[in-house]
């Protein structure tokens, strides 16, 4: 057996299902509550109808089997949304040799640590993450042998990964890097200059940037979405994205989290590396989704009203929970990081026994290190349900704040 499986932590949601069997709901007060499930981060607004209309009218297709590289259609819409998305020079990335279609970013995330971590270095190799983070991370690197090592997100440092904190030793041993910007669950973005300090960190020692990029399609600001990991290597006139790889995914931008369509693009040498390794891998995409995917990259009127109903969600609940906890609006994302009075774990379990509200306790998406562990005492909110729910669930938050 693998000795990583055993190093593995309860995933968040497990440990969310077991807090909730301790808890005996009072009855008598939540009779004619509803349940509000704020904790998945599971897109609930309306599947965009081309989507649909173009995957029933695809089905047929899945007759056939589909190639791991994916078909010219597919990957030649990628990478026009790239160009277009991220402002890079036009031919800088190319269909054929810089972008690879994924099942879902959960896997390819994962199955990216497994291809390109060195397990036999002298050595034991380092895999950097955020602090919280998103658990596919330190899976990923426990399960390609490598030691996970986490940068502490706080408040102090508006959430960001601060990477002067990181000891010399730990970055020669570094051979991965994942960022996750905007973050969850903080919804924070990083700026050019400090992807442009982590690049020179990679030139020096060496080392892959894998960044998680899911949420770059849900911001505040038209005028200024989240800059790109590719974005920011190509402002340096680093065109070849030397080190670089780009995680993108349609479950938040189009609402379709169960068609499990995304990609990874970037270094072109990565890309080739990670294609042969999928050929074994196995991880196809059906060439129907491929062919949905392709009519939801190339539009973006839906993924405008997607942000406003996003925008109109956040205006309404913050008006309410301000005044009672401290709590500010991301970046970008649909999370509320906000701080509890009480212990994280306490405070989720009082609001689902009392409001039938659960929400996920921010320690169970961090770890305890040296400096503290950064999800003490704060939950993690997901604003998915539709406008009318959250604003409910907020009114409830705010009464079980007043009862503590």
């Amino acid at each position: 057996m693998n000795p990583g499986l055993e190093k593995l932590h309860p995933y968040p949601f497990e440990k969310l299902t077991q807090l909730k069997q301790t808890i005996v709901q009072d009855t008598s007060v939540i009779t004619d509550k509803a349940h509000i499930d704020l904790s998945i981060g599971e897109p609930k607004h309306t599947t965009p109808g081309l989507i649909l209309d173009e995957l029933q009218k695809q089905l047929p297709k899945a007759a056939s089997y589909p190639t791991t590289r994916g078909i010219d259609e597919l990957r030649q819409a990628i990478a026009d949304w790239l160009v277009n998305r991220f402002n890079l020079s036009a031919g800088s990335i190319t269909a054929e040799q810089n972008i690879l279609p994924v099942n879902g970013t959960r896997e390819a995330l994962f199955a990216f640590a497994q291809c390109v971590i060195n397990s036999s270095a002298t050595d034991t190799p380092v895999v950097i993450s955020p602090n919280p983070f998103y658990q596919i991370y330190e899976g990923a690197a426990l399960l390609a042998s490598a030691e996970p090592y986490y940068i502490n997100c706080v408040e102090d440092n508006k959430f960001l990964p601060d990477f002067n904190v990181v000891p010399e030793d730990i970055w020669q041993r570094c051979q991965l890097v994942y960022l996750c910007s905007p973050g969850n669950p903080t919804g924070a973005v990083l700026g050019q200059d400090a992807i442009e300090k982590l690049l020179n960190l990679a030139d020096k020692h060496d080392f892959i940037i894998a960044a998680d990029e899911c949420y770059s399609e849900i911001y505040f600001d038209e005028a200024s979405p989240p800059i790109g990991l590719l974005q920011a290597a190509a402002n340096l006139g680093r065109d070849d994205f030397k080190r670089c790889v780009v995680f993108h995914s349609l479950s938040k931008r189009s609402n379709v989290p169960g068609m499990r369509s995304g990609f990874i693009a970037g270094d072109a040498e990565l890309i080739q590396t990670f294609l042969r390794y999928r050929t074994y891998h196995g991880s196809a995409m059906p060439i129907y989704t491929q062919m949905a995917s392709i009519v939801a990259w190339q539009d973006e009127d839906h993924v405008l009203a997607n942000r406003d109903l996003y925008r109109q969600k956040f205006d309404a609940v913050l008006d309410i929970l301000k005044p009672v906890m401290n709590v500010s609006r991301p970046d970008a994302s649909f999370y509320l990081w906000p701080e509890t009075p009480i212990s994280d774990t306490e405070f989720a379990a009082g609001l689902y026994s009392q409001q039938n509200i659960t929400v996920l306790p921010g320690s169970f998406l961090s770890r305890s290190i040296a400096a503290g562990n950064p999800g003490k005492n704060r939950i993690r909110i997901a604003l998915v349900p539709e406008i009318d729910q959250c604003i409910e669930a907020a009114n409830r938050i705010c009464t079980f704040i007043k009862s503590i």
